[in-house]
């Protein structure tokens, strides 16, 4: 008896390697993915909150004590915390989770019949979630309208500053001057540019220079504060955040990813971004704000904070949320989260992704941050039907998407693998300025560089009338027209020919620089910077197609539909159709593309030619290369992301895949009932595993269950603080009934309720198309190999998409994560 007092006080010095204590010292923000309280609670405490999990009546701590044969002891009937949560960079159990959901809310239907307050609760669960759309549709549209007042504001004040109120941007510092007149309207009093504040004039050479270094001088400052503030405070805020997003809606574990201070850091680094000047776009890292917003709203609801699969059904509908705001495309934002980043998205998250991005779409729209009654400042209406032969040079915009697409993606992988494997990666701040410097020192002396993109967007598809001053519509006989307030074909005026020069220089300079800007260490989105390629390629044919027409107007193509006068060619309508046909490129979207396109122009009758381009672009790039951008970043970061929609065609086997491999170490395995505590210590130490089989016995590989490491650790580290008597000796029991001890031995201790006793099996002849087709379909993190019934080995997530790379004769070394 002295014996085994002395073995257990010297034991209970604790399991040191791995133990839970690892898990709840976290400092940084990397809790925020699962806060431990029902409401928002911004305080550094444990990282993992318990998961709900339904405790049986065989869940006990099972031991002899001094003196005793058997005596039950039941730690094991309160939930422990930790205990069915998962490590940072893994992938959830996605059948676990959709049962646990399952068992949740089978037991709350159970309770409405007993009681009244029952039944409200059981109402009030089944509200929460429309509840939880709302506030992420009010919360996401709110931000989106602070971020494009705030980065509206900054660009501006890159070029001057309004002395009326320095809080007025441009726009609205001239808006209620007496003093503007129609030709410049742009221009008043009360807007002063930098070189009017320092030498009191805006005339010359000197004046020209001052604003030149000014203009560079505020891009700098914003861009050195945005990749600061990123570096400093949140790393994660960086890049669009799509593909990180698709990653974690496959199932995977990132976190801090989608918290609090990813969200703060990210919302002003995003306006800071714009406003420098540089080629990016808001679009993408507002799908990662909105997430964000609903990653942290989730926190208010058990129902989504406990559970890691109800909570991407939330993240999904945040994705369309996010979308919607930046397009003002509700319908759009849907099918963009359905198409381009959800893994599982049931009906009923369509019907809720819905509603988040109505409400988000409204909250915007109530905001009015461009003070036209438009979500987006490049919303444009046309009123001139295309015609048939169009259709010729809107499948070349789409052939010009699609190799645009796959000229950036590869271009662009290249630099961003030259970045994470060189010296480069290490100076991030450098570099951003570096490429700032460039891209304002270039973008200045051309009126089209200068402009902020979505600026230049909204110019590119506005169709001419008779109100614009602005150089693309100066044709020689604009006031004379045949028709109310539209023009008619016309020739092109000496502003229309300067204005194709300097657009022409704006589409190598857009093509070149956003090569080397995606993929920086400060917010940058894609779409508003593909949208510019197109558009400004559109437009260059456009008006091409429009002087074809004014001047061979006998020409067959021509004379069968465009009559003398007539206003036949909308050179706005290319624009609309390359950007599209370049986002496609780029993105490979297709359906959501035409539909957001469409939302956009508020017209039915060009969504032949949108399709056209979108589908002609997607078959190029993907004849060029089959990835996009966001799956072509995925594969660089060496993200587990098994991708749906690609085929696997391979005749390999599940033994072909499965470790161990022939003259491999055996597989590591636990018996069910003749393994201590020391032994099973040993092995999580001495191995990096993720989890284990349990068998009967070493010798007959008779398979019980699996048994994750991470429970592991937690449960053994518990039953050492909270029950006395657990020794390296004790044996760890996972059958649901320990058979009796004889006196004074050491309590047992039994983990039955960690184990899975239901793991997904597949034979070892099983078509590896079979085994991929399970890992898509149920999201499984492994499958277990069995012959006859006696394990043979274990394939994970992380095998198969190493065997896929191998198939297609890329690294299966890049592959990172589990």
């Amino acid at each position: 008896w002295f014996k085994w007092q002395m073995l257990r006080a010297m034991d209970n010095r604790g399991f040191q390697q791995g133990s839970f204590s690892s898990f709840q010292n976290s400092s940084s923000d990397e809790d925020l993915m699962d806060i431990p309280a029902t409401a928002m609670d911004f305080s550094m405490r444990d990282d993992v909150p318990p998961l709900d999990r339904e405790v049986g009546e065989d869940k006990s701590y099972n031991g002899g004590g001094i003196g005793s044969s058997n005596r039950i002891m039941d730690f094991l009937e309160e939930p422990i915390p930790g205990v069915g949560t998962y490590d940072d960079f893994n992938t959830i159990d996605w059948v676990r989770e959709k049962s646990r959901d399952r068992d949740r809310h089978r037991e709350i239907t159970n309770k409405s019949k007993e009681s009244t307050w029952a039944l409200i609760h059981s109402v009030s669960d089944a509200f929460s979630g429309w509840l939880l759309m709302l506030l992420i549709g009010l919360l996401s549209g709110s931000l989106a309208g602070l971020i494009d007042i705030s980065a509206h504001w900054m660009t501006d004040l890159k070029e001057g500053i309004c002395t009326g109120g320095f809080w007025f941007n441009h726009e609205h510092c001239c808006w209620n001057s007496e003093h503007v007149t129609f030709e410049e309207r742009d221009k008043c009093p009360e807007w002063n540019s930098w070189s009017q504040l320092i030498i009191s004039t805006d005339e010359g050479a000197f004046a020209y220079i001052v604003n030149y270094f000014m203009y560079v001088l505020w891009a700098l400052l914003f861009a050195f504060l945005a990749v600061s503030l990123v570096k400093v405070f949140a790393p994660y805020a960086c890049g669009s955040g799509i593909p990180e997003i698709k990653t974690i809606l496959s199932g995977f574990i990132i976190r801090g990813y989608l918290g609090k201070w990813t969200l703060v850091i990210k919302t002003i680094t995003l306006v800071l971004a714009v406003s420098s000047g540089l080629s990016l776009g808001k679009e993408g890292p507002l799908v990662h704000v909105a997430c964000c917003c609903g990653n942290i709203l989730c926190h208010c609801f058990n129902k989504y904070r406990k559970n890691e699969a109800k909570r991407r059904e939330v993240l999904s509908a945040a994705a369309a949320a996010g979308v919607s705001v930046a397009f003002g495309a509700p319908i759009g934002g849907v099918l963009f989260s359905l198409e381009e980043v959800s893994y599982y998205f049931p009906l009923k998250t369509l019907w809720r992704s819905f509603f988040a991005a109505l409400v988000a779409a409204f909250t915007l729209r109530s905001i009015n941050p461009f003070g036209n009654s438009r979500l987006v400042l490049f919303y444009v209406e046309f009123h001139t039907p295309w015609h048939l032969f169009e259709l010729v040079p809107f499948i070349l915009l789409g052939i010009f998407g699609g190799l645009w697409g796959a000229l950036f993606i590869r271009t662009n992988i290249a630099w961003c693998r030259k970045r994470k494997t060189t010296q480069l990666g290490k100076y991030p701040v450098i570099e951003v300025l570096v490429v700032t410097a460039i891209t304002a020192i270039l973008a200045f002396p051309n009126e089209y560089t200068r402009m902020s993109t979505s600026e230049l967007i909204s110019e590119l598809f506005n169709d001419c009338g008779l109100l614009d001053s602005s150089k693309l519509c100066d044709y020689e006989n604009r006031f004379n027209t045949s028709k109310g307030g539209e023009l008619p074909d016309r020739p092109a005026g000496v502003g229309v020919y300067s204005a194709m020069w300097q657009l022409a220089l704006t589409l190598i300079l857009k093509i070149v620089i956003t090569i080397f800007t995606f993929g920086m260490k400060i917010p940058s989105g894609l779409f508003i910077p593909s949208m510019a390629v197109g558009a400004i390629a559109g437009r260059l044919l456009g008006v091409g197609m429009e002087q074809l027409a004014y001047y061979h107007q006998e020409w067959t193509v021509f004379n069968s539909w465009c009559s003398q006068g007539a206003d036949c060619i909308t050179p706005g309508l290319y624009a609309m159709v390359g950007a599209a046909a370049c986002l496609g490129g780029v993105t490979r979207m297709t359906v959501s593309l035409v539909v957001i396109m469409f939302e956009l122009t508020g017209g039915l009758e060009y969504i032949v030619p949108l399709m056209a381009a979108a589908m002609t672009s997607k078959w190029v790039a993907d004849a060029l290369g089959r990835e996009g951008i966001y799956d072509a970043h995925i594969r660089l970061n060496g993200y587990p992301f098994l991708e749906a929609k690609e085929e696997f065609a391979h005749k390999t086997l599940a033994m072909d895949v499965m470790k161990p491999r022939r003259n491999d170490p055996l597989l590591t395995v636990l018996t069910q009932d003749s393994m201590t505590v020391e032994d099973v210590e040993n092995i999580i130490s001495e191995t990096t595993y993720s989890g284990f089989p349990v068998v009967v016995s070493r010798e007959s590989q008779r398979l019980v269950g699996f048994v994750l490491r991470r429970d592991l650790i937690i449960s053994i580290e518990n039953a050492r603080k909270k029950q006395d008597g657990v020794v390296s000796t004790s044996i760890i029991y996972f059958t649901e009934h320990s058979p009796p001890l004889p006196p004074y031995t050491p309590p047992t201790l039994k983990l039955r309720n960690i184990l899975d006793l239901s793991p997904f099996t597949v034979t070892d002849l099983t078509p590896m198309e079979i085994v991929v087709d399970i890992f898509r379909k149920l999201g499984l993190r492994q499958c277990l190999v069995t012959h006859n019934g006696r394990l043979l080995g274990i394939i994970t997530k992380k095998d198969v998409l190493k065997h896929i790379a191998q198939m297609a004769n890329q690294d299966p070394d890049s592959i990172l994560f589990n």
